[in-house]
């Protein structure tokens, strides 16, 4: 299958299934087009020889190639006009019924050796296959929009599937050009499971009026993310995002680490589900606002500053902290800096208030993660007594973009990534990937700057463990329990 060529036959034709059928028909395959919309699989032809055409004028195919791929491009009008084909793709709506109904038609129609792959993003590949005449043929093939240009391409096995099958599937992804990775047939898989907390805690703050949706996104954005989640839910449409956190929340068995936001729920009951009408978390064409301005009080000129502290980050805070008189205090048990009376905390996971009452500290400013991106935006919050506009003229003058925020444990980006990371380690311990699995997913599927693994190594075990405890203290509940594979990752 993977050397030979042999037909493919692509049921569905939106854009997923246009692109997965670009990318096997320019792998060299004949690929049947079919849908149940007369005429779609006409149009998906008509649509991808549009893009060869653009693809050509930009000198990224060559004219020879687009005519070759497009010549083994063929609508068919009945699925039996298919049935030479030993590899089937469905990507069609995203329903069980449906998708059931379809499988049971081509384990009739095809050849007895015949893959059957299911694009689906979120429904189990077990439940699918239930029923049908040869599950241990049945395999998840799932692809990223935009199919041609995204890597990734989760292999999903159900509890039938057979080990030779999802191997030889593994096998043809990479053939067509893609980074496959092997995940186990649970709710969300593993991109969809493991992105769950980038929305959520955003969605979190927001309903506590931490921050304002354009602030979230900066700060993010300066962690290296290429969209804040905000602007990126506005992108794959609140409604859409909103209906896989359902799916997802639901299938665990209405886990509380999935719960719907209600500010989500609101925004899509308003019926603003993002750019695709025009309004979501911000109106569109225009996007996000500018941040609002912030009052800062800059230093004096040769102000003495103590970095406190150890580690990478105590580093970064001494070279940053150039325009000033700097000396160290490597023993201190907390990571920050010092300038007169007023201390800047980067944060544990405890709120502002709560290291002050603590520790009996009047002049208290706890900031976030430290940006990756030059300049880039950093959140913070201050204790009543202290002066946000002098927090924020310590942090401008070090090189980055202060941006104040309501009092909130773990701030914005150290309580995501901690989140982000969490999940990552319960998809391990329940078997759904491996670490290296995980790390590939999430940058080849959504993009991140980094996996959640490295995140792991570079925030270290018991950062991440710590933020995490401190979010369960102050919220209490099922959200920020602690993953045993972290737990037991730390004995080892």
């Amino acid at each position: 299958m993977t050397t030979s060529k042999q037909d493919i036959l692509l049921i569905g034709v939106g854009v997923m299934g246009q692109g997965i059928a670009q990318v096997a028909a320019q792998a060299g395959h004949r690929v049947f087009l079919f849908d149940t919309f007369e005429g779609a699989a006409v149009k998906a032809r008509e649509k991808i020889a549009t893009t060869f055409t653009k693809l050509v004028e930009k000198a990224k195919l060559t004219q020879q190639d687009a005519d070759a791929t497009l010549a083994r491009l063929l609508p068919i009008q009945t699925l039996a006009e298919g049935k030479t084909a030993l590899l089937a793709i469905e990507a069609v709506v995203e329903r069980l019924d449906v998708k059931h109904s379809l499988f049971q038609q081509l384990e009739d129609l095809l050849p007895e050796g015949a893959i059957l792959a299911t694009n689906t993003s979120s429904i189990s590949v077990t439940a699918i296959g239930a029923g049908l005449k040869r599950p241990e043929r049945l395999v998840g093939m799932h692809f990223f929009n935009p199919a041609p240009l995204m890597k990734l391409v989760e292999v999903v096995h159900g509890l039938r599937t057979d080990k030779a099958i999802a191997a030889e599937v593994e096998q043809l992804a990479r053939a067509w050009g893609k980074t496959p990775v092997h995940a186990r047939s649970t709710p969300g898989f593993i991109v969809n499971r493991i992105a769950r907390p980038y929305y959520a805690e955003a969605l979190m703050l927001l309903q506590e009026q931490a921050l304002a949706p354009e602030a979230l996104d900066a700060v993010l954005r300066a962690a290296g993310f290429r969209m804040g989640p905000c602007e990126l839910m506005d992108l794959i449409g609140l409604d859409t995002n909103y209906a896989v956190t359902k799916t997802v929340f639901e299938a665990n068995f209405y886990d509380r680490r999935f719960t719907p936001s209600l500010v989500q729920r609101e925004l899509v009951e308003a019926g603003q589900f993002g750019r695709k009408n025009g309004r979501g978390f911000y109106v569109y064409p225009e996007g996000a606002p500018a941040l609002a301005p912030c009052p800062v009080a800059p230093p004096a000129a040769g102000s003495t500053v103590v970095v406190h502290g150890s580690g990478t980050v105590a580093d970064a805070l001494a070279v940053a902290a150039k325009g000033f008189t700097v000396s160290r205090v490597p023993t201190s048990n907390w990571v920050g800096l010092q300038l007169g009376s007023l201390q800047l905390r980067q944060t544990d996971g405890r709120s502002a208030w709560q290291i002050a009452r603590a520790e009996g500290l009047a002049q208290l400013a706890v900031f976030d993660e430290l940006p990756t991106v030059a300049g880039g935006a950093i959140a913070f919050a201050t204790t009543g007594a202290a002066s946000a506009a002098h927090a924020a003229g310590v942090l401008q003058a070090l090189g980055w973009q202060p941006v104040p925020m309501q009092d909130a444990p773990g701030l914005v980006v150290a309580r995501t990534l901690a989140m982000l990371v969490n999940e990552a380690a319960d998809a391990v311990q329940q078997g759904v990937c491996t670490p290296d699995g995980a790390d590939a997913a999430m940058k080849l599927g959504v993009n991140y700057p980094a996996g959640p693994f490295e995140w792991l190594q570079r925030l270290g075990r018991s950062r991440v463990i710590g933020l995490i405890e401190a979010l369960d203290a102050c919220y209490r509940g099922e959200r920020y329990r602690i993953s045993p594979w972290l737990q037991r990752a730390g004995a080892a």
